[in-house]
């Protein structure tokens, strides 16, 4: 069965930046974009997403506030907030969530281990 990770960024540059450190790591997963929280929602619940890459600071909802309400939907599905801002708080606010804290800027190496760890827990899901 494939695998789909969902992008969330208001930017698209570093959502095309993000899609290809993971394409890097995982080339057989699907990637889908969504700009802002409303629209990642909206993906979400059509289905078929199976990971998240959330970035923190956008227009509106927060990725913070996403990644929770998106837990809330999923408990177990993989989350990571992606950001620059590396302030203790909000890292302690995504382990709050239950999500993995990715700084940027987002490279393979800054993906590895989230993306490593969701392959796992995916696979062990599965069976």
């Amino acid at each position: 069965m494939p695998t789909t990770v969902l992008i969330v960024d208001d930017s698209k540059l570093a959502r095309i930046v993000a899609g290809k450190a993971i394409a890097a790591l995982q080339p057989d997963w699907t990637r889908v974009e969504a700009g802002h929280a409303d629209d990642a929602l909206t993906r979400l619940a059509e289905g078929g997403i199976d990971l998240v890459l959330i970035d923190y600071n956008m227009p509106g909802m927060d990725g913070l506030t996403l990644a929770g309400e998106m837990r809330a939907l999923h408990p177990s599905m993989p989350i990571a907030i992606i950001t620059a801002n590396v302030q203790d708080e909000v890292i302690a606010r995504a382990r709050a969530v239950n999500a993995t804290f990715v700084p940027k800027p987002v490279t393979e190496e800054a993906l590895r281990g989230f993306v490593s760890g969701a392959a796992l827990r995916l696979r062990a899901a599965a069976r």
